[in-house]
């Protein structure tokens, strides 16, 4: 049920970033949220799994149509400086959904049904419609070159296998034959897709942005951000619920000192116009890299303050790591391409995100398994099994053995606090060599317009001020 969204919505992102450059992003983007909102509806009365599964999957198509018009949108609109301060503005909101969306998703699984986290999308779908007709502009590649069905199709197929043998890695093992061959088959479709579109006449992703530093180097930083973010924030939500004893709720609500990266990103992006894109985002890693490291100090004892304070750092590093990221990726690509750009934006996000769950995930769950293992030796077979697998598996085993599963929980608490201290100490360690490759690769400033022009001709033209 979740990882069919991710999925879709993961492989679709370049197509759908690139029909919105043809055939208009304000279209694709009004689109898209009826797609979503229907979705939505159909997820909510779902009879069954499978129904679940397949109106996730619509959702999933109507995201990858959102996003990337979305941050496109705002760069063909933009200029100068006010792009950076308009794409922070993008980052930030961003980072509200992060915090929002837990702790009303909990409120609502405890006041009502399970339907209700779906069928709240109507309204906010409905609002984004309704003042989208009346606020922003249509705008399109003005070549209006062909499609790429080849491109598109290779593209699909290797993300989606990319990053479903990211998602199945820590269940079946990263050496898994399963996985290998998941591995495998995804290099040889994308690898495949970069042949194709490097032949091409008319491609979907063109090869040379890579060759920009600005581009490259700023997906990169994306990437190993998320992969830090999306990783704690899996650990810390099982942490507050299992070792604190935290509801979802409670846990979701716990979860927003991370909102510091609201007032990070708009920050950032005025500091860039003094410093660059090269010290705020290394600064941001770096800041992403401290926090990880102050987490790996926690212990079984340490409680929520310690949490809050890593959230709150990790939200300003990754404000002032995300938002000038973004924009250097947005503005190394031409207007023309500008769903494209947004596209690879989001793509490395959830490539990263995706990575940071199954590596962080998998480094704790080996740690905890082998620091269970002398423990639940004395346990039955399947008991043994489930209490050694993770913690909440260890739980459920002691509430069936009541009083005598004391020891059991307390074995497993510190089996996990102790897994999850090196798993953050991977987490700080990538996102300090993230830090590192930003200060030695990242261009100090964002492409300016007349750069832009040189590099793309008459493809790279903003949007006229009569258009809006």
């Amino acid at each position: 049920m979740v990882d069919s969204y991710v999925l879709v919505f993961a492989g679709l992102l370049l197509t759908m970033g690139a029909l919105g450059d043809r055939f208009g992003r304000k279209l694709a983007l009004n689109a898209g949220l009826v797609i979503f909102g229907a979705a939505s509806v159909f997820a909510a009365f779902a009879g069954s799994a499978d129904a679940l599964i397949i109106a996730r999957s619509l959702m999933g198509v109507g995201g990858a149509l959102i996003m990337p018009s979305t941050l496109s949108i705002i760069t063909n609109i933009f200029t100068g400086a006010e792009r950076g301060r308009a794409i922070a503005a993008w980052a930030a909101v961003a980072g509200l959904g992060i915090v929002i969306g837990p702790a009303l998703g909990g409120w609502l699984l405890e006041h009502y049904w399970w339907g209700s986290i779906f069928l709240i999308n109507i309204f906010i779908v409905g609002v984004a419609i309704l003042l989208g007709f009346a606020l922003v502009p249509e705008s399109k590649d003005p070549t209006a070159t062909p499609l790429d069905p080849i491109g598109a199709l290779l593209s699909i197929a290797g993300l989606v296998g990319l990053v479903y043998s990211i998602i199945e890695a820590p269940s079946n093992g990263w050496l898994d034959a399963a996985t290998l061959i998941g591995f495998a088959l995804a290099t040889v479709l994308l690898g495949a897709f970069f042949w194709w579109e490097r032949q091409s006449e008319h491609p979907m992703l063109r090869l040379e942005f890579f060759k920009n530093p600005r581009f490259s180097a700023a997906s990169g930083a994306i990437a190993l951000v998320f992969f830090a973010m999306f990783g704690t924030v899996f650990m810390l939500t099982q942490y507050m619920q299992f070792v604190l004893l935290f509801s979802p709720l409670e846990a979701g609500i716990r979860i927003m000192p991370i909102a510091t990266m609201i007032i990070a990103a708009p920050v950032a992006a005025r500091t860039v116009e003094r410093l660059g894109s090269k010290v705020v985002v290394a600064a941001g890693l770096t800041v992403v890299a401290g926090a990880m490291a102050w987490l790996a100090t926690l212990d079984i004892n340490s409680g929520y303050g310690h949490i809050a304070i890593t959230l709150s750092f990790l939200g300003v590093g990754m404000g002032a790591a995300m938002a000038p990221a973004t924009e250097s990726i947005m503005c190394s690509v031409p207007l023309a391409k500008a769903g494209v750009g947004s596209a690879m934006n989001d793509t490395t996000r959830q490539i990263g995100g995706a990575l940071g769950v199954a590596v962080l995930g998998s480094v704790l769950a080996s740690s905890y398994s082998s620091a269970m293992a002398p423990i639940v030796g004395v346990l039955p077979p399947e008991a043994a099994e489930i209490a050694g697998d993770s913690i909440g598996g260890a739980f459920a085993v002691a509430s069936r053995l009541g009083e005598a599963g004391a020891p059991l929980v307390a074995a497993a608490n510190q089996a996990f606090v102790d897994g999850m201290t090196t798993a953050v100490w991977v987490a700080a360690v990538v996102a300090l060599i993230g830090a590192v490759l930003t200060a030695a690769f990242l261009p100090a400033k964002a492409m300016d317009p007349a750069e832009r022009q040189r590099l793309y001709g008459a493809s790279d033209t903003d949007i006229e001020p009569s258009q809006l």
